[in-house]
């Protein structure tokens, strides 16, 4: 089979979407908190909806009906998943709080000064997820694949 048979395949395509509609999706609910429209969501971590979570979710549940929840591929996919939900939720959301901390205790160190620029470059604080932001991919992922089942059955 050619690759292009990767566009017929309605998991894959089930899963792109989920992928970009959450990253587009980041736009409009971050300007409700906001007020601000900001364009660098479309390729950031972190965010309502967490696309990490949105998207195994849809390839897991992709996987599960099209090629059964009972199979081990399923399994598989779930387990996948599950590690990155996690991994967002907890790993990546406390190394954003650590690099907080150590912005913060460095902007503490040049009080009054202005930090050498080679020599610090403030670390990213937004890296995982809350739960909520998690909770909110998974359901994206899910409702894509609701979609997708009734259009490619």
């Amino acid at each position: 089979m050619p690759l292009t048979g990767i566009f017929q395949n309605p998991v894959f395509i089930a899963t792109l979407v989920t992928s970009l509609l959450a990253q587009v999706l980041k736009l409009p609910l971050s300007y409700l908190h906001t007020r601000e429209w900001d364009l660098s969501l479309l390729v950031s971590t972190g965010g309502m909806p967490s696309s990490h979570s949105a998207v195994v979710t849809a390839a897991a549940a992709g996987i599960g009906y099209y090629a059964g929840f009972n199979t081990p591929l399923f399994g598989l996919a779930f387990a996948i998943a599950s590690v990155v939900i996690y991994d967002a939720t907890n790993i990546r959301r406390q190394a954003g709080f650590h690099a907080q901390q150590i912005n913060r205790i460095i902007k503490e160190m040049f009080v009054g000064e202005k930090a050498p620029v080679e020599e610090f470059k403030e670390l990213r604080e937004v890296l995982g997820h809350s739960p909520a932001e998690a909770l909110g991919g998974v359901i994206l992922g899910l409702l894509v694949n609701v979609v997708f089942w009734q259009l490619w059955p």
